[in-house]
């Protein structure tokens, strides 16, 4: 079998926090860096209680290398006229966890019985909600750098925080409690359910595009899937070695990308609970005994391209590297010396990582045109589940190429 050499990724800037001579090591990690998903925004924690908003278009503009044209996704910029401005915010407290919602108004609350409500959230409303050190939530209007919620019922450190992404502004935080906690922000903040079943810290959720299933993760290999309908616990996934630390489904929500300390990232299929595709990051493959111990391969964040065809991965041997899904070997690898966490730009054109030193790094991001096939195959997976697929009369070799079995 042929493999293609592993490329460089292209390096295209960064963003350095200002260090003061007293500043500490410890308290300036950058554990999170989110987008807006209209593309307006980066925000991320540059240690010692702040969180930066900056206008993504700006921070374009300033970086020392630009997007090739394929990627510069010029027509998706919004207008200098319109540029939001930047916000420097101190949360109070060091931050772990952010998010962006956004709100429908169609979409309302939970809570149908009361008719007044404190804040009524417009068609144009972004918020960013930051998980604390201290077990709080603080909600910030994105476009003034305003506070307006302040969310109160954990008791450990708010490890990380995803919102729906249908626009309901419901809210789910995780946290080193045990716990899962679904908020209502249509509701004024008010808490809807705690989903229990964790028994270690709970690291990182994350919803699928329909808002319907909820995936967590967290210490003790545990993998778990939530009915966000119900709110109940669907189902586990067994097949990690160590404790699993990031999530991320894919844009059609048929993929769920897993990323563990046992050195491996995990591409289940969600709805049939089975592995599709295991991305190693130490070769020859470790045994589950060493898999399960201390080592630096440790994957620290993954996250998945919109185009549904590559995955980031943030690993402790200081690199970044760049997958597809059709390939178990890294397309490109960067440079990324301490790296926590990554996130995809809206149109998968930028990869952003933040580091312990709070800085963030920019990549270009490899691209290349998606086939007729895999287009169609992901229109079709975001309105059918794996089940459904599987009941067309269709061919086989078709069959397993929507529901990627040949990945």
């Amino acid at each position: 079998m042929f493999i293609k050499p592993t490329c460089q990724a292209k390096f295209i800037g960064e963003l350095l926090v200002p260090v003061a001579p007293f500043d500490q090591k410890s308290g300036r990690e950058a554990w999170t860096v989110a987008f807006a998903p209209n593309g307006s925004y980066f925000a991320w924690s540059q240690g010692h209680r702040i969180v930066r908003l900056i206008p993504w278009a700006k921070c374009l503009k300033n970086f020392p290398r630009r997007l090739s044209r394929q990627n510069s996704g010029e027509g998706q910029l919004i207008p200098e006229a319109d540029e939001p401005r930047e916000h420097t915010i101190d949360c109070g407290d060091v931050v772990w966890g952010l998010a962006f919602g956004s709100s429908v108004p169609e979409k309302q609350s939970r809570c149908v019985n009361i008719e007044w409500h404190r804040f009524k959230f417009g068609q144009d409303q972004l918020l960013l909600a930051t998980g604390l050190n201290n077990g709080r939530i603080k909600i910030w209007d994105v476009y003034t750098g305003k506070l307006l919620l302040n969310l109160m019922d954990h008791t450990d450190i708010v490890r990380d925080l995803t919102f729906a992404p249908d626009g309901s502004l419901m809210l789910v935080s995780a946290s080193r409690d045990k716990t899962l906690r679904v908020w209502d922000l249509k509701d004024d903040g008010n808490m809807v359910k705690v989903l229990r079943g964790h028994q270690n810290w709970v690291y990182c959720s994350a919803f699928s595009p329909d808002s319907s299933i909820l995936c967590s993760v967290g210490a003790g290999k545990a993998v778990f899937l939530w009915n966000m309908d119900k709110l109940t616990l669907m189902r586990k996934l067994e097949g990690h070695h160590n404790d699993v630390v990031s999530c991320e489904f894919s844009p059609d929500g048929a993929l769920l990308a897993t990323a563990s300390y046992d050195t491996r990232v995990i591409v289940w299929d969600p709805h049939k609970a089975t592995v599709l595709l295991e991305l190693g990051h130490l070769f020859p493959p470790p045994s589950p005994i060493f898999a399960g111990g201390a080592n630096d391969r440790w994957v620290r964040s993954v996250s998945f391209s919109p185009d549904g065809r590559h995955i980031a991965s943030i690993t402790d041997d200081r690199l970044v590297r760049f997958w597809s899904i059709e390939e178990r070997a890294p397309q490109a690898v960067g440079s990324l010396p301490s790296g926590l966490c990554c996130a995809f730009s809206a149109d998968g054109s930028v990869l952003a990582a933040g580091t312990r030193g709070g800085s963030v790094h920019f990549w270009e991001c490899p691209r290349s045109v998606a086939s007729l096939q895999h287009i169609c195959r992901m229109s079709l997976r975001r309105v059918m589940t794996t089940q459904q697929v599987e009941t067309l009369a269709i061919p086989m070799p078709l069959r397993d190429f929507l529901t990627y079995k040949v990945i």
